[in-house]
């Protein structure tokens, strides 16, 4: 059961989102609020597994300025952008804010859950526009020759998933460490070894050395 936090102005998109959500089985719904500061303090309180933050909130503080202060005070917290703002600006300052996921208000109530799925998980879910987007950035960046690595493509799961593996864990044992399942970490290492563009696990152990992942007595 994913526990929800909403987080919108307007109480006629909360409560949407409510019956929205309360109607599947593997959601709850546990607070909601109205802006910003709100958000936080509920978030302290009811240790939310996501937050569905909306990120136009002109009474209080914004949705993007309490993305920022929430990953400060709850780095685990897993926070879900919700706003009709379709523009690159927005998604790269949610990216560095620390949100795990963008997406668009119009999208549908579908892919709304799997985005919910995703954040819950400790993967990053972004809608496919916004990854259009990224991947134009990025060809940019190397057109001009400057330095990206790829390692910042990994989320925080990713990131933890990738240290066990190259320490030599199966994949039980690390779904044991993490507590999450086997399915989740098969996911994990796959959706990593693509952005890091590796095949195997030397490759895994070669690269997680050269960026001191690996510590030995």
């Amino acid at each position: 059961m994913t526990k929800i936090l909403i987080v919108d102005d307007h109480a006629v998109v909360r409560t949407g989102l409510m019956m929205l959500l309360d109607a599947n089985p593997h959601v709850e719904v546990i607070g909601e609020a109205a802006e910003g500061n709100e958000a936080i303090q509920k978030s302290l309180d009811l240790k939310p597994d996501v937050v569905l933050m909306d990120l136009s909130m002109p009474q209080g503080k914004d949705g993007l300025s309490a993305t920022t202060e929430l990953k400060k005070l709850m780095p685990e917290t897993n926070i879900l952008i919700l706003t009709m703002h379709d523009d690159e600006e927005y998604l790269f300052r949610v990216i560095q804010a620390g949100a795990s996921g963008y997406i668009l208000k119009s999208a549908p109530h579908e892919e709304l859950l799997n985005a919910i799925h995703c954040v819950a998980s400790g993967s990053a879910y972004l809608y496919p526009s916004a990854i259009k987007t990224l991947m134009e950035e990025y060809l940019e960046k190397v057109k001009q020759g400057e330095n990206f690595d790829t390692f910042d493509l990994l989320s925080d799961r990713e990131k933890e998933v990738l240290t066990w593996v190259a320490k030599g864990y199966a994949n039980k044992d690390i779904g044991e460490q993490l507590n999450i399942s086997v399915k989740t970490v098969e996911t994990h290492k796959s959706k990593l070894m693509e952005k890091l563009n590796l095949r195997t696990r030397p490759e895994l152990v070669k690269y997680a050395l050269k960026k001191g992942l690996l510590h030995f007595e």
